[in-house]
């Protein structure tokens, strides 16, 4: 098991989070037209989900449907996304290490561990799934 204390972590703020919004709300207009509405996974994808619904004017929904756009932070192992039906995905965040592929993302990142705002600055290095 990996040492929790040897991944660096990086501390993203409000500000960051918009830019990484706004960046995902340009590729979806030109690549997913036909988006109509959006749905964020739980925990991590609801908040970008609320702003980029914003961003687009586009509805926030709770079950997705045939043109709904599914949202997360992060796509990290892919496990997330291959365990979630649907057809369009976005996050703001991609790792390369990602079993998952068919999505669109704002940024490709590293093996640095990712703090999002919403997050607790003192959490583990370790996705909650793997605990």
């Amino acid at each position: 098991m990996e040492d929790l204390n040897t991944k660096s972590k990086i501390y993203l703020s409000w500000d960051d989070i918009d830019v990484l919004v706004h960046t995902i709300s340009v590729k979806i207009k030109d690549t997913y037209p036909e988006v109509d509405s959006i749905m964020g996974l739980p925990r991590g994808g609801l908040i970008p989900a609320i702003m980029l619904s914003h961003k687009l004017n586009l509805p926030l929904v709770f079950v997705a449907s045939e043109n709904t756009l599914i949202m997360d932070d992060i796509c990290d192992s892919g496990e997330t996304f291959l365990n979630t039906p649907g057809k369009y995905f976005a996050a703001l965040h991609y790792k390369t290490i990602s079993r998952f592929s068919n999505l669109i993302y704002a940024e490709q990142t590293s093996d640095a561990w990712l703090v999002y705002p919403w997050e607790s600055k003192d959490a583990d290095t370790i996705q909650d799934y793997l605990k």
